[in-house]
Parts: C-alpha cells; structure tokens; sequence
C-alpha cells in the first residue's frame, strides 16, 4: 500500500526548507556548472547581520499610496473555497535568488530594496512603446482577488489569495504588433540593493517568457498583492507575474520590461539547465526531473505530502493550449 498521503488539491504551507537532497542537488549541479560562486552560494555572518538590522518589516511594502487599493474583491470564479496556505509561512518561505539563496532569509535580506517609484517599460512590436509608472497601473487597472494553487519545481505547493488584473488587459493596453508570438519579462538589475546579485556569476537580470496565447489567457495574472495587502518585497513587489499552471519560476517577480518579440527568447533557467528547465514548463506529474519525482509535492505549512495534478489542477481551462483537450 503506498505511504502517500492523499488529500484534497486545497491543502498547502510549512516553515521547513525544501527537502536536504532536493536544494543540496540543485546547489550541486549549479556548483558543477561553475554558476554558483563563492559570493553565491554562502552568505557571510557580518552581511546576514546587516541585513537583519534592515528588515522587511521596517520598510513600506509597496508603493506610497498603494495600500488604499487593497484588500480588492474576491472574483468569484477564482473562488474555490480552498484551504489556504497559512500567510506568515508564505511571507518567510519563498526562491529570490537577487537576495539570498536561502528561503526563510529572503524575508530578511530586501530591506534596501527601493520599491517606489517603479516604472514598466513595454517595448518590442508594438504600435508605441512606452513606460509606466507603477502607481498609474494601480489607478488604471481594475484589482480583484483570485486564490490560485502555486507548484514550485523543487516539488513544494501552497494556495495563496493573489491581488492583480489579468495580463491581457496590459497587454492589450500595449496594442502589440501582428507578428508578435512571445512576450518577453524582465526584472531590475539593482546589486546596490539586492545583496544576491554581487559578484554573482548568475545571467542576472531574471528574465522569462510565456508564448501570446499563453499570456493572454484569462488565467495569467499580473500580481501586486497578496492576502489583501500590497505584494511584500520578498514576493516580488511591486508587480509579479502568475501563471498557476506551470512551474514557479515561470511567475517573474518585479518586472520592469516587458518585449514583445517574434521568436521564442531564451528564459533564465533554460539557459543555466534546458534540459532541467524548458521554455514551456507546465506542471507534469507523469514528466521527472532529472534529479528528483514530480508526481508528488509537499505543502508548505502542514507537510503533507500530495499528488501533483496535471498543469496544476487547472487542465480543463489549458489544456487546449498545448493539443490536449
């Protein structure tokens, strides 16, 4: 009889690290590659003490003005009733690798973070670039609460209530070109800030990509709060991308650039690993990581070890997508 513990898809959260052979290996193989460098993989006491003098907590979350748009109304579609992941566990459980490799240090490690003011600029195929100012979206785009399942690739999950607006009216708002395929997104490059990003030997800036249909599908969602407040900087403040149906590091955190583009763009993972980390990433029990299972995941809060469903739970909206519906 096997061990696995089977409960519904809403269960999710845990303040322990992901599971020693899974970080370890990736640290590993990342080491073997000659990508992780001294400055990368190891995080002085001096530098951690520092950081801890200038915490999260001590520094606004989001934009000046911002809080009066939360908490936005829930949308009733994305409204399942599920458990959700316990919010403290969440705000210190999280990948930012910009601030530290460590999950429950990240929390810790954005205090110098400048959020405010933040600007988006759209380039690429589109009738007329532009940049954006982050408090003007708030203004401009409708707010609404969506509670989505959020799996990780290193085989962890947790239910959260997102904050945002769908992709699609940004991107309509942008008016790209007929023969843009793909969006490409780009965080900040700020080292001064990010304690991570020095002396890194990391491709930084972060940077990924959906295809268009991806991208405007009603699912994807621009992000900028989370548990009905503005998105903590360890979340990826001010503005984050979900996609809930394929792996977590498809979701870029505070994005600052998005290309329309004709060709398929390399994504950050995909260049370190594409055999680990493809461009379309959907979540796939039935499809192993090279070094570890896919088929189950642990949820952060309880521990409880579930099924991974295909592309998350959310196949019957997506599926089409790729041929299988």
């Amino acid at each position: 009889m096997s061990n696995i513990l089977i409960r519904p898809p809403w269960f999710v959260p845990e303040r322990e690290a992901t599971p020693e052979r899974v970080y370890l290996g990736r640290r590993e193989f990342l080491k073997a590659l000659g990508i992780a460098g001294a400055g990368l993989v190891g995080t002085s006491r001096t530098g951690l003490a520092a950081a801890d003098a200038v915490t999260a907590g001590r520094v606004p979350s989001g934009p000046s003005d911002a809080q009066r748009h939360y908490p936005a109304q829930r949308n009733p579609k994305f409204n399942p009733g599920w458990k959700l992941t316990d919010e403290e566990v969440v705000s210190q459980y999280n990948n930012f690798y910009e601030f530290s490799l460590v999950k429950n240090r990240v929390h810790q490690m954005v205090g110098k973070f400048v959020i405010n003011p933040w600007k988006i600029e759209i380039t690429g195929l589109v009738e007329k670039p532009l940049v954006i100012d982050m408090d003007e979206l708030l203004q401009e785009m409708p707010l609404e609460e969506r509670v989505y399942r959020f799996r990780c690739v290193e085989a962890w999950s947790m239910v959260v209530p997102w904050t945002g607006f769908p992709l699609s009216k940004l991107i309509e708002k942008s008016k790209p070109l007929s023969d843009a395929k793909f969006v490409r997104f780009e965080t900040f490059n700020k080292p001064d800030q990010a304690p991570g990003m020095k002396g890194s030997n990391y491709p930084f800036p972060y940077f990924e990509g959906l295809r268009m249909d991806e991208a405007m599908h009603p699912l994807t969602l621009v992000a900028t709060g989370i548990y009905g407040k503005p998105m903590p900087k360890q979340q990826g403040a001010p503005v984050r991308l979900i996609v809930p149906w394929k792996y977590g590091y498809k979701s870029i955190k505070s994005i600052v650039k998005l290309e329309f583009v004709a060709g398929q763009p390399k994504t950050f993972w995909e260049v370190l690993a594409p055999n680990e980390y493809p461009f379309e990433s959907n979540v796939n029990p039935a499809v192993p990581h090279p070094r570890w299972l896919q088929s189950t995941e642990r949820v952060i809060d309880t521990g409880d070890r579930i099924r991974t469903l295909p592309f998350n739970g959310y196949g019957d909206q997506v599926a089409k997508l790729y041929g299988k519906a």
